[in-house]
């Protein structure tokens, strides 16, 4: 019994010496926005909300109780000019949320930004871990901004007014249409086209007179022929309007560009078939174009013998820039016009190995329900269904590798069932909101939309010229943009050339390219008057044939 005492008395006592465990590390407060939300609804996109109105609710909680103290300016909501927005604040949830509220309703589609800053603490006095910052984009207005016409009223106002970036604005020298509405002396090959054809509308919708046409197209005609430097008869895609000297792309593309002669040749041939008159003014432009049209050597542009069209050369570079032109792309017209010359044709063996690449152009997917004849998946910038056929009339129009109107159609199809499915989550993407082609761009300053290259950013011109493919939807969106985004969409020269709700940007830029298919191809729709003209010219239908083109107009 004493040894068993003994043993628990030193037991006791080693437990007394031992180390006591130092108390487990108190671990900081780490303090952060749990939860943001408008109107109790999460972001449309990471950090972005959609469709805000009036005066919202915006709740921010927090990982813990909030020093009320260190709120002030260290949550703000700021408008698109950089002010304040005034705003009333209350706490919940025993002060680890805040309800804030504007003072004043937010204006209609307008882009606000809601900060919070590290400035703000806990109640415990510890800093908020990262800032945010969230962009409110507000709802649109939906009322009228102008008064309701009808549907053919409202085309015609659509042409008159988008016509006056042609005619109103074209370069004081030498007529042609400038590249954008601050290019100064710079102006396009292929815009021109389109600005020739456009003064042809303009002549049938009594925008002005014959005579007044007549001579502005003899202009542009004249100093083409007598001032603008060409290069195996093509024209570069930029010239100053004043000298009619070549104005490099890029470094390499500082001369001929076939693409862009095509599209002007395009617009040329159409106005030749127009003016069929025998007076002095119009015998001189048909001989004047004449002259233009037989001087592109088109067989040039194979470099030799090669089976396949190049796009560029250039006395300094030569064929560097090395650019087939291949489908599916903008560039069926070239192949047509090359194979109608009739001094510098090409072959159809050209056409076939080079621009369908024996068939390989051929896709057969089926995109949103819809089979896709041609071209890249999902079908490119819409662009590639307007250039070649402001001229070509699609409709019947066939040959071994597709039916160029389905093509067309099924491209332009895919493109706004793309928008409607919304796939990339952008504001405002709908029936009423779609069209996806080459533009101005607030994020990369210009860029070839299409379903596969998509950041938000809507070209009006997209739907607009699709009308001969897509009627109903093309007036559902042509409605929408003049209607209710007129006041920001609809200005001197008709719609501004983009616009990206997703930022509520847009564009104060108008372009030829992209102003020119609206007017030509409603025109199309309506009339088929620039379909009717140039399919009329006996070159157009002897090459179109030459290349196993089967057409009703031919």
């Amino acid at each position: 019994m004493k040894i068993n005492h003994f043993i628990i008395i030193i037991l006791i006592f080693l437990i007394g010496c031992s180390k006591k465990e130092a108390p487990a590390p108190v671990e900081p407060e780490v303090f952060f926005v749990s939860s943001f939300s408008i109107n109790e609804k999460n972001e449309n996109r990471p950090n972005l909300f959609f469709d805000v109105a009036g005066k919202p609710t915006f709740r921010i909680s927090f990982s813990s109780p909030v020093d009320k103290n260190s709120i002030k300016n260290n949550i703000r909501i700021i408008n698109r000019a950089g002010a304040d927005v005034a705003t009333t604040m209350s706490f919940d949830n025993n002060d680890k949320s805040i309800l804030i509220k504007p003072d004043q309703n937010f204006e209609p589609l307008s882009k606000y930004t809601f900060a919070i800053t590290e400035g703000i603490q806990s109640a415990k006095k510890t800093s908020l871990s990262d800032m945010k910052v969230y962009s409110i984009i507000t709802a649109i207005d939906s009322s009228d901004k102008f008064q309701r016409i009808s549907d053919d009223e409202l085309l015609t106002l659509i042409q008159k007014q988008t016509f006056k970036y042609f005619w109103d604005f074209g370069h004081p020298v030498s007529g042609m249409a400038r590249e954008r509405n601050n290019s100064g002396d710079l102006v396009t090959t292929g815009g021109t086209c389109f600005g020739v054809m456009s003064i042809i509308v303009g002549i049938e919708r009594n925008f002005i007179t014959h005579s007044e046409g007549l001579a502005r197209i003899n202009k542009i005609v004249d100093f083409l022929q007598k001032k603008c430097t060409r290069y195996h008869g093509a024209f570069a895609h930029w010239v100053n309007g004043a000298t009619g000297a070549t104005l490099p792309f890029s470094t390499k593309d500082n001369a001929a560009d076939l693409v862009e002669t095509s599209l002007l040749m395009q617009g040329l041939l159409t106005a030749r078939q127009y003016f069929k008159g025998n007076s002095p003014e119009e015998t001189v432009l048909r001989n004047n174009i004449n002259e233009l049209w037989n001087a592109v050597e088109w067989d040039w542009f194979r470099k030799g013998d090669q089976q396949v069209l190049y796009w560029h050369w250039s006395p300094e570079y030569n064929f560097e820039m090395n650019l087939h032109i291949k489908g599916w792309n903008e560039s069926l017209i070239t192949y047509v016009l090359a194979a109608s010359s009739p001094t510098h044709t090409i072959p159809k063996s050209v056409y076939d190995a080079g621009w369908a690449s024996n068939g390989n152009m051929k896709n057969g997917k089926t995109f949103f329900d819809t089979k896709l004849p041609l071209g890249p998946d999902l079908g490119g910038p819409l662009f590639f269904a307007h250039y070649s056929f402001l001229g070509i009339n699609p409709n019947g129009l066939s040959d071994v590798y597709a039916n160029y109107f389905e093509q067309n159609k099924a491209h332009t199809l895919i493109n706004y069932k793309y928008s409607l499915n919304n796939v990339g989550r952008y504001n405002g993407y709908s029936k009423n909101i779609w069209g996806l082609t080459a533009s101005d761009d607030n994020i990369k300053g210009y860029m070839a939309h299409s379903p596969t290259n998509d950041n938000g950013v809507v070209s009006p011109t997209a739907a607009i010229s699709s009308m001969p493919y897509t009627p109903q939807e093309s007036m559902d969106a042509l409605k929408f943009y003049y209607y209710t985004l007129g006041d920001k969409l609809f200005k001197e020269y008709g719609f501004v050339d983009a616009f990206n709700l997703s930022d509520a940007w847009f564009a104060n830029s108008f372009l030829a390219i992209d102003q020119g298919p609206q007017i030509i191809m409603i025109e199309n729709y309506r009339t088929g008057l620039l379909w009717n003209l140039f399919m009329s010219s006996p070159e157009i239908k002897d090459g179109l044939k030459k290349l196993g083109f089967q057409s009703p107009f031919i």
